[in-house]
Order: C-alpha cells, then structure tokens, then sequence
C-alpha cells in the first residue's frame, strides 16, 4: 500500500526554490537618501555647464591642436629627457623619505598599536590634513619656503606620501591577526617586540603593495608639481603651451607617458617578484 502512494505521488529529486532576489529592498529612508543623491549628481552635472553643443563646436579647436602637435618636435629631446631624469630622482626621494616617515606615524595612528587615544587621533588628524591639501598647495608652500626647483617638489611629494601611505599603512596593521601579538604579550614581551616580531611582517606585503602605487602616484605629480616652478619637466610643459609650441608639448607628454609606463611596469614587476 505505501509502495502504491509512492509511486502515486513521486517526489522530486530537487524542489524548484524562488531565486533571492538581487538587491534588498529598501526602507523609505534608504530609498528617500538614494533618490537625493541621484538629484545631486543629475544638479552637479547641468552646474558643470557641460553640453553636446559645446563639445561639438570645441571639435573643430581640439583638431586643430592636435594637428599642430604632430609631428612632434625632437630638437629639445636632450633637455627634455635631462628635466625628465630630474623629474623621476624628486619622484623617487619624495617617495622614498614619506614612506620612512609615514610607519613611525602609522603605529601612533593605529588602533589598539597607539600607545594613549590622545596620541591615536592627534596622529590620525594629522595624517588626515597631510591627505586633504592638495599636493599643488604643498608645492606652493614649499616654494615660498625653500625657493624654486626640485626641492620643494621633492617636500611636497614627501608630505603627500606621508598622507598617502600613513592612512594605509595604519590600516594595514589595525587588520593583523591578534593571535600573535597576544601570544607576545603573555610572555612578556615588550610593545616595540610586539610591534616588530608579530604585527609589521604581517602588514608587510601590504605595505610593499602601498609603497609601489605611491611611486606610481608621486611620478605622475610629479609632473604636475612643476608648473608652479616645483622642479622638473613640469615647467618645460608650461612653457610650450605658454608659447603655443604644441609640438614641443607633444613630446614632452610623450616622454612622460614612457616615464610613467616603466614605472608601472617595474612596479607591477616587483609586486610579482616580492609579494
């Protein structure tokens, strides 16, 4: 008798389930604060004064600088490449001494690392106007302070890495396993052992990714940073547009984008090789 139900009434193999749905259903507060940041940005974009119409007469201008901008002018390529070099060295220094100063700062800016809360926020407010003021404004500062050339460029790097690295770097460490260091701690270990032996290799390929996309950010500032007379081929950019030599700015743009792609190429290299 159970046998004839059975085979009455098979069961299935796997029952048909509804699907989740793809996005939860928002309340009305939620759905209220999406539909105001969609009418903020739809505001923000008619307030950039952005049109087809505009974009459409510009054409006829973009075409013509870029058909003066080719061929390009190699007679200046030796000082081109020569501020080039000067370039990638304030890059390089910028970037080297703002990663030494951004750790000791990471550890007084991380969570449960901080040896006092007053420290913890003084250094994470500190880190945080480093990573506010644009690095432009650190350049100009710096020329003001030190006069014109690499130096300042170099200094402005320096600060903007610090903001840059010492965020992450924080981060880095506030996310490490706390087995370790609590394994340290019972033992009797001391804050700098802790700090050391237990949290900073953990964090370090972390910090070795960081470290690499600085670089790769500095050299592009870099470039920007001299046209406030900052050092580097950044003023050699600003003299030929000044001068309408758009050939010549073509190849400094195009020395800059090789600077640029060797950069990122050996950073992803190293990033392969080391992490």
């Amino acid at each position: 008798m159970s046998m004839n139900n059975a085979a009455a009434s098979p069961e299935p193999a796997t029952r048909r389930l509804a699907p989740p749905p793809r996005f939860e259903r928002p309340g009305a507060l939620t759905f209220a604060l999406y539909v105001a940041a969609a009418a903020f940005v739809i505001v923000a974009i008619q307030s950039s004064g952005l049109s087809v119409d505009r974009l459409l007469n510009g054409l006829p201008s973009i075409s013509r600088i870029l058909g003066q901008m080719f061929p390009p002018d190699l007679s200046r390529a030796a000082p081109i490449g020569l501020s080039l070099f000067e370039t990638s060295q304030m890059a390089l220094a910028g970037t080297v001494l703002g990663i030494a100063f951004s750790l000791p700062l990471a550890i007084l800016a991380s969570r449960g690392i901080s040896p006092h809360p007053a420290v913890y926020y003084t250094v994470r407010s500190l880190i945080s106007f480093f990573r506010t003021v644009p690095d432009l404004i650190w350049a100009l500062f710096f020329v003001i302070a030190v006069g014109l050339g690499p130096a300042a460029g170099t200094l402005a790097i320096m600060i903007d890495t610090i903001g840059f690295c010492g965020r992450f770097f924080a981060e880095a460490m506030e996310e490490t396993e706390t087995g370790p260091r609590e394994a340290l701690t019972a033992i009797g270990g001391s804050r700098t052992g802790m700090i050391f032996s237990a949290i900073i290799p953990q964090a370090m390929p972390s910090f070795i990714n960081t470290s690499l996309f600085s670089l790769e950010k500095a050299t592009r500032s870099s470039v920007v940073l001299g046209l406030v007379g900052a050092g580097g081929i950044g003023i050699e950019l600003k003299v030929a547009m000044d001068l309408f030599n758009y050939d010549t700015a073509c190849t400094i743009i195009l020395f800059v984008f090789l600077l640029v792609l060797v950069v990122e190429q050996a950073s992803g290299w190293l990033r392969a090789k080391i992490i």
